[in-house]
């Protein structure tokens, strides 16, 4: 290895789910580039978001703390001052640190998340190839855009800001009128070719960095947001029956054009051909976005670009297409969303130093990890790397994720489906634990879910009245991780209160077998 600080390259497959690709045991054979990679790599294999959503899963990535701590739950939130970021501390540092990011509500609000970053690429808006240059000196902006661009993306980028900040423009977005308006004209699910040749252009080619400097190179790519317009040649392979069958175009167009129907419950069941047609071009974009990926690595490897960098792929959440009559990504903190896929190859990693991890992590740890690789975790940090330190160890940490229903969206429910936000608690929050094999859920103070999820990964069969036991001494757990929750539902600490490790309650996690003697 190289005695000079590695590159780093955080790519971001923004709502993928695990279940789609090849490496992680889909039968369709949709990444076939990802799992080439992961064979040089160390794949996690139940890696778990701390979110169910883009912000405050960035957030938990950026900063190492959980969303109750970094507070970011919200389209509105602004990450707090005394809240140091990766990119924060990669550039103090010395790395140059570069974003190329394709999720408006990373790289365009104005919320905290691209603090640290000297160059922020956003490619949603208009003119995609000519990404606008954000949260950089006025300077920097002159050698890349002409007045004109800086002036349309400026107008931009305040109006985004106000749909994510505003309910009343948030409902109007979701007309359908303005639906098509804005996914072509915002572009909204960005430049994904665009934004990785930008990126391999930099970790080649090195512009604007000193000798010998490090590069931080965040990427973040939306190939598998809705909606669905994979090229042709992908449809055919993966959901051929949408060329032939005019219902299933007119189902998936009526579904690419309802954004509301994107967030909300399903009032039933979607039928199989709806079912068939939503798996068919989810994979479809899947499979897409994996060749755009595998062109991007075989441009870093013939340029010997990987030779010493620290390579992370992962997803900030998964996405509901259908499962549990849901849709999206907004409210539940099932496995479809909050599993995410999790591969990191260190530099000069091979297949003999490939490894597969089974125990339960939280991606909140990639904070800790890349400040590991990169010499700069203090000890405390060091202790939450990700990375195995020994050969056969590995130090498994309690793992817990949080669903804060977006507000935003929950007063657009309550507007227009009130009766169902009632009955499927879409204003509740919902937090979970992992422990042994058990995920224990609560929503509210309404219901308490218990499910073992290496037996039943689909999380079909609630054992909490089996176990009941067992779902006591999981809720001890959380609610001293979650501490106290304010009048508007929103955690407000997740430091572990005094009693989390009180002796008697680790001897009953101990009894239960969720602790090792």
């Amino acid at each position: 290895m190289s005695s000079q600080r590695p590159d780093v390259l955080f790519i971001v497959l923004d709502t993928q789910r695990v279940d789609r690709l090849s490496c992680y045991g889909y039968p369709h054979d949709t990444t076939p580039n990802i799992d080439a990679f992961a064979a040089n790599a160390t794949r996690f294999n139940m890696a778990i978001a701390p979110a169910q959503w883009t912000v405050p899963s960035h957030a938990s990535m950026f900063t190492g703390v959980y969303p109750s701590e970094h507070t970011m739950t919200q389209s509105y939130s602004v990450m707090p001052d005394d809240v140091q970021t990766l990119a924060e501390r990669l550039q103090d540092s010395g790395y140059f640190t570069a974003g190329f990011c394709n999720n408006p509500l990373v790289g365009v609000v104005n919320n905290g998340l691209r603090r640290g970053f000297q160059s922020f690429l956003n490619y949603s808006g208009l003119l995609t190839s000519r990404p606008n240059q954000a949260g950089v000196s006025s300077g920097l902006i002159g050698r890349y855009r002409q007045w004109f661009k800086r002036q349309v993306s400026g107008v931009m980028t305040k109006i985004q800001d106000a749909f994510a900040r505003s309910d009343w423009l948030l409902a109007l977005s979701f007309t359908p009128l303005m639906v098509p308006l804005w996914q072509t004209a915002l572009s909204f699910k960005g430049n994904t070719a665009k934004s990785l040749e930008d990126t391999a252009r930099l970790l080649r080619d090195r512009s604007n960095t000193a000798p010998d400097q490090p590069i931080f190179a965040f990427v973040n790519l939306m190939g598998t947001h809705m909606p669905y317009h994979p090229p042709r040649e992908y449809v055919e392979k993966y959901a051929p029956h949408v060329l032939r069958d005019r219902d299933a175009r007119s189902f998936l167009q009526r579904f690419n054009n309802d954004v509301y129907g994107w967030l909300a419950p399903l009032t039933g069941d979607l039928n199989d051909d709806q079912k068939k047609t939503l798996d068919g071009m989810y994979d479809a974009e899947v499979a897409y976005q994996d060749a755009q990926l595998g062109n991007f690595f075989k441009t870093l490897e013939t340029a010997g670009c990987l030779d010493n960098t620290l390579v992370i792929i992962c997803a900030d959440h998964g996405e509901h297409l259908g499962e549990k009559q849901l849709m999206g990504h907004s409210l539940s903190i099932y496995n479809e969303l909050v599993r995410v896929p999790l591969i990191i190859r260190q530099p000069g990693q091979t297949a003999a130093d490939a490894a597969v991890i089974e125990p339960v992590v939280s991606t909140r740890r990639l904070f800790q990890t890349v400040l590991d690789v990169t010499g700069l975790a203090t000890d405390a940090e060091k202790s939450l790397t990700l990375l195995p330190q020994k050969q056969g160890t590995y130090k498994t940490d309690h793992v817990f994720a949080e669903a804060i229903p977006p507000q935003n969206v929950v007063n657009l429910m309550q507007r227009r489906q009130p009766d169902l936000v009632r009955d499927r608690a879409c204003d509740q929050p919902r937090r979970a634990v992992w422990m042994g094999t058990h995920k224990l859920i609560e929503t509210g103070n309404q219901s308490i879910e218990l499910y073992d999820v290496h037996e039943d990964p689909q999380e079909t069969l609630n054992i909490s009245a089996i176990l009941p036991e067992n779902v006591e001494v999981l809720q001890e757990c959380l609610q001293s991780f979650a501490g106290e929750i304010n009048g508007y539902g929103t955690l407000v600490s997740t430091r572990r209160a005094p009693g989390y490790d009180d002796p008697e309650v680790q001897q009953r996690l101990q009894d239960l077998g969720y602790l090792e003697d």
